[in-house]
Order: C-alpha cells, then sequence, then structure tokens
C-alpha cells in the first residue's frame, strides 16, 4: 500500500486513490473543501496550505509512524510551501527551487535565457521611471504583471512609456511590488499539459482558448487546431522548459504564445492545469491526468513512451453574463444537454461543482448562480462563477459548437 499527502486543492483529485492501493492524507483548511472528498482519504489534517511549517507540525508526526511516499499539491498557492516539505522529508518530487522557478516569473524567464530557449526580453520592475524606460527599449507594447501573478489577474498591456510608469504607480498603491515587465508576445495562446517521471517528460494534450480583453480565459478547447503547425516545437521546448527549471515527476501546464519567430514560453506550473483542462484531456486523449497524478511518480501506471493522437475533442465554455444583480434565467425547453443547478442559497465548494457526475455524459452544463445573485466582472479566470458547459465531439471544432449551441440556450440577465 502506497501512502501520499496532497496539499490544498479544489477539489484534490484523488478521486479512486483507494481502490489504486493509495492512502491519502489530504492537508486542507477548514471549510475549504468539500465534506464527500473525506470518502477518498485515509484521514484529513487541517494547515494553512501556504505554510511549510504548519503542514510540517501536523504530517511529521504521520510520517515517523508510517512514512509518506510523496507530498504532493493540485494549488497554486500551495507550491511553494509543498516544495518546502518535500525537500525537509527528503522525499522525491517538486521540490522548493523548482516551485520558485515556476512561481516567479522572472526566474522563469532567467532559467530559459540560461540555456538559450525562448528568448523574451524582460525586466523586474523597482520604479516608474524603469517602467517607462523599459517600454522605451522594447520600442513597442509591454505587458507589467505580478512577479507571481496566476489566473489572468492584473495583467496590464501598456502602449506607451507614460502608461507604463502609470501601471507601475498604480500595481505599487495595490501592494504588487516588483511586478515584471515584459515585451507584448502576440499571437494565439496555447498550453500542453505532460506527465514526467525520473526525469522523462511526456505532453500529452494541447489546448487552445478564448479570452476577454481583460486575457481572462471563458473557454478552453482540446486538440488546438492553431498548434497544429507549431506542434513539434511544442513537443520539443516543453520538456527542455521543464528541464531548465528542474521539474523532474509529476504533472506540469506549460502555456506558449505562437509568434511569427515560433512558440515562446509564457509561463509553466508544476501542477494540473485548473478550468477542467484535466478533463478534457481524458475526453480528447484517453489519459487520465488526475490519476496520472498519483500512479505515475508510484510506479502504478507506466509513463507513455510518446505523446498520443487525439481521439476526439472537448471543450468547456463557463457562462459570461454581465456584471451585476441576476434578475432573470432562462434555460431553453429544447436545450440539447443536461443541465444542474446549484440549489438557491449554496455556494459551491469547487470550482467546477458536478464535473465528476458529468465524467460519462457527452455533454453538460452546470449553472452556479440565482435570481438575486450577484455577477463579478471578469477580471480573473476565478470570476468564472456563473456555471458552464462541458462538452466531447467529433473534434475540437464540434466539441466548441456543442458548448456554443448550450450556451445560446441559457441567458442569465442581470440589471
Amino acid at each position: 500500500m502506497f501512502r501520499i499527502a496532497v496539499v490544498g486543492g479544489r477539489p484534490a483529485p484523488i478521486a479512486g486513490a483507494k481502490e489504486l492501493g493509495i492512502d491519502v492524507v489530504l492537508v486542507h483548511e477548514p471549510g475549504k473543501y468539500h465534506p464527500s472528498i473525506a470518502a477518498h482519504c485515509e484521514q484529513i489534517v487541517h494547515a494553512s496550505v501556504e505554510d511549510s511549517a504548519e503542514i510540517l507540525q501536523v504530517l511529521r508526526p504521520l510520517h515517523a509512524k508510517r512514512p509518506f511516499d510523496r507530498v504532493m499539491t493540485t494549488a497554486e498557492i500551495a507550491a511553494v510551501s509543498t516544495g518546502q516539505v518535500v525537500d525537509t522529508l527528503g522525499l522525491p518530487g517538486v521540490g522548493e527551487a523548482t516551485a520558485l522557478a515556476l512561481k516567479d516569473k522572472s526566474l522563469t524567464r532567467q532559467c530559459l535565457d540560461q540555456r538559450g530557449l525562448s528568448p523574451v526580453r524582460f525586466a523586474v520592475l523597482e520604479s516608474a521611471e524603469q517602467a517607462a524606460d523599459f517600454y522605451d527599449k522594447v520600442g513597442g507594447r509591454i505587458v507589467i504583471k505580478p512577479i507571481d501573478g496566476a489566473a489572468s489577474l492584473r495583467i496590464n498591456l501598456v502602449d506607451s512609456a507614460a502608461a507604463a510608469a502609470e501601471v507601475f504607480t498604480s500595481l505599487l498603491a495595490e501592494g504588487v511590488l516588483n511586478p515584471i515587465a515584459e515585451e507584448y508576445l502576440d499571437g494565439p495562446v496555447v498550453s500542453v499539459d505532460s506527465i514526467s517521471f525520473n526525469g522523462r517528460h511526456v505532453p500529452i494534450g494541447y489546448s487552445e482558448y478564448r479570452m476577454n480583453d481583460r486575457f481572462v480565459e471563458w473557454e478552453v478547447s482540446t486538440p488546438s487546431r492553431v498548434a497544429l503547425p507549431y506542434l513539434d516545437q511544442l513537443r520539443t521546448l516543453t520538456p527542455q522548459l521543464l528541464d531548465a527549471v528542474g521539474l523532474t515527476e509529476g504533472p506540469s501546464h506549460s502555456e506558449f504564445v505562437l509568434t511569427e519567430s515560433g512558440p515562446r514560453v509564457l509561463e509553466s506550473h508544476a501542477r494540473l492545469a485548473g478550468s477542467g483542462a484535466p478533463e478534457l484531456v481524458r475526453r480528447a486523449f484517453g489519459y487520465d491526468l488526475n490519476r496520472m497524478m498519483m500512479t505515475v511518480p508510484l510506479q502504478i501506471d507506466p509513463l507513455p513512451e510518446s505523446s498520443p493522437d487525439p481521439i476526439a475533442g472537448a471543450a468547456v465554455r463557463f457562462f459570461t453574463p454581465m456584471a451585476g444583480k441576476i434578475e432573470r434565467i432562462d434555460i431553453a425547453e429544447d436545450i440539447q444537454s443536461i443541465v444542474r443547478r446549484l440549489p438557491v442559497g449554496v455556494t459551491p465548494d469547487v470550482f467546477l461543482p458536478f464535473l465528476d457526475e458529468f465524467r460519462d455524459m457527452e455533454i453538460a452544463a452546470a449553472v452556479t448562480k440565482n435570481v438575486g445573485d450577484e455577477v463579478p466582472p471578469l477580471l480573473t479566470v476565478a470570476d468564472c462563477v456563473s456555471g458552464y458547459v462541458i462538452a466531447t465531439g467529433r473534434d475540437r471544432e464540434d466539441a466548441v459548437r456543442r458548448c456554443d449551441e448550450v450556451n445560446d440556450k441559457i441567458r442569465i440577465e442581470t440589471s
């Protein structure tokens, strides 16, 4: 019997662990996980998922009695703290150095530069004057964002030196210290979801996005049609990127911009992707990354020998009503989808409620708001809280079409 500790997650992707011969200790914070997850755990212990000292305090006694084989996380906020625990306990996996190299976007760029990979001009900003100077040096549009940002939050596209200085000042006022400036990468954004073991990396799925003018991704679809001309390059660059940051095992999610000069790294993460992407990969490529996160490092399942070809297409589209108070929700009677609703007054414990229930359905939708609820402005992926539709299709285009048809049948009107 194997034993792992999983830190955080909404939800932690551990369904079926017991049947695989894996005991799971979930480390989480009270009220931030759904009680049903307990059925998949040996036990649940409480600690701040961002505090390695607290995590060690609850795990050390358990590790002393029966050692853990791995400590892992799929939560972005727990990446560094979990890496510190991995190092302290002397376990294989994603250590602090790799977690930091991925969390700090300037460190990611430095790791790439050291290997001559994916050249992108960047600077860590310490003043408004430096922000303006970087714009002038690049001689065109730049992006200024938090150095450790995630979920498209506070990304600013800047088109003048004066605007660069203003953005730096406004970020500083919001408590964002030393943001990173990068040259603007022009082209579609795609991602590659991979699994690694013993230093070997296998790209599995490749996806593309639709997003708003704040770079918030409100649709994910796979296999990406725009990635196809670059697929060989992406499957070469992704392992090189993971080697550069020192990742040796586990899942990873890497994002790229397809520029005229070829793919350029946008960012990467040593975890499963969000927005239901692992489920899309399962539907489109036949590989369950949620399962493989546990089974490949423990050698229950082998690492695939090569990247798979797609067997279908899949997409998830979030509902994007205007911000405001919901006055009316209409669901057409002829809708070609199962639709699940959250009861009035219930706040979901997970980002994509009902996703496990939808696993064997070709198309299904969830409406997670009710009349009287507030819809926030779409400033980050975390604001995609009104519901979603997920679909499998013959290919990506068919899956997107099916999602669009369901979206058109569900009207969420706000004041």
